[in-house]
């Protein structure tokens, strides 16, 4: 994934592609789908002939391939129709890039999860198919909502929300009917209170944020100017130069705040606690382990300070949950205070998905296994 952030930055500039929230929450969207697939995996759903394409790192390098072709297309089939306003043009390419979608979707289907159903004769996969369709129409609703958006980002959040759609139905179809599992890692277990700590929590810290700066953001999206980006043909030195003549400017003091309801601060911070109470839970109450060395550190020293305490509870990744929304609120600080000239805003874009990858990815991949008990 974060080689394909990486060629995608290059179209970014070649094609002057939108980096702005739309963008945001497209790739957002993305970066979920790996994690689902990664569950399945986990699950041993795939068939041999398909399992290595889910085992990282060819994983980041099979999804960059779906993302760039999707992109990419998408682009050349509706662009014409960007920026037109009315109501033909948009049907238009609503129709032409919701087709393709369908299309590439049920290609995804036909190649991934379609081999893997003769893998397993003794399910049905009733649900699993029936999250086609909802996946569908999920595209089809994208397709609705996302009205004067370019065509780019609309081919990119139309599959990957139908994606990750088609993606949960397998987990769902698990939950159902578990299948029989070569590993035999799966421990018949399906626990789904953990969901609402991993994922509740994070969320209510980004509602709290959103509602901080939506009153910020609106009043800069309607002088036309993105939080944290300077005007163009404007220079960082000359911003920081002449800091009196521009203190006054909406950039300067309404990013600030605007920035915390933007998709990619909202984004970094649930990312990163989802993936600090999923470990937390993981650990300390289901006896998952640590494969990275760092974060293992950083365990084992929370366990030490729970020998010193005579604390009888868990390994000790509460520190690690700990220090992950430490790192997160820093990095938090450190980006609403950034500014950014217009040409660089595809880098904040790269900086900002970097960090999900590393936080959000994981996170959801481990709130997965434990739901699914694998």
């Amino acid at each position: 994934m974060l080689g394909c952030v990486v060629l995608f930055q290059a179209l970014f500039r070649k094609w002057k592609l939108p980096v702005d929230e739309r963008m945001t929450m497209a790739l957002i969207a993305w970066v979920c789908l790996a994690p689902v697939l990664r569950v399945l995996e986990d699950a041993d759903f795939f068939s041999s002939s398909r399992d290595v394409l889910f085992i990282s790192p060819i994983i980041h390098l099979h999804l960059a391939s779906w993302l760039v072709g999707v992109a990419v297309l998408s682009h050349f089939i509706g662009r014409r129709f960007d920026g037109q306003d009315s109501d033909r043009a948009q049907e238009a390419q609503a129709t032409l890039v919701g087709g393709f979608v369908f299309v590439v979707l049920t290609l995804h289907w036909y190649l991934l999860y379609q081999p893997a159903y003769a893998a397993h004769p003794e399910v049905s996969f009733t649900l699993a198919t029936t999250g086609l369709a909802f996946a569908v129409a999920v595209v089809w609703i994208t397709m609705v909502r996302t009205r004067d958006w370019p065509a780019i980002t609309r081919g990119m959040l139309g599959f990957a929300t139908g994606a990750v759609v088609l993606g949960v139905a397998h987990w769902a179809q698990f939950i159902a009917t578990p299948w029989a599992q070569e590993s035999g890692k799966a421990s018949g277990d399906l626990t789904f209170w953990p969901v609402w700590v991993v994922l509740g929590l994070p969320a209510i810290v980004c509602v709290v944020l959103y509602r901080a700066g939506r009153e910020d953001a609106e009043q800069l999206r309607l002088t036309g100017h993105s939080a944290g980006v300077l005007p163009a043909n404007i220079g960082l030195k000359q911003w920081e130069d002449e800091a009196e003549r521009w203190a006054d400017h909406p950039v300067e003091f309404l990013s600030n705040k605007a920035l915390l309801a933007h998709p990619m601060v909202l984004g970094m911070v649930f990312g990163q606690l989802c993936d600090g109470f999923a470990t937390m839970v993981g650990i300390d109450l289901f006896g998952y382990g640590e494969k990275h060395p760092v974060s293992n550190a950083v365990i084992q020293y929370g366990g030490r300070i729970n020998d010193a305490l005579g604390v009888d509870w868990g390994e000790g990744a509460w520190l690690f949950a700990l220090v992950k929304a430490a790192l997160v609120g820093l990095i938090v600080w450190l980006f609403v205070q950034m500014r950014v000239e217009h040409r660089q805003q595809h880098f904040r874009l790269l900086i900002v998905l970097a960090v999900l990858i590393v936080g959000l990815a994981p996170g959801l991949r481990d709130i997965g296994r434990l739901m699914l008990g694998v």
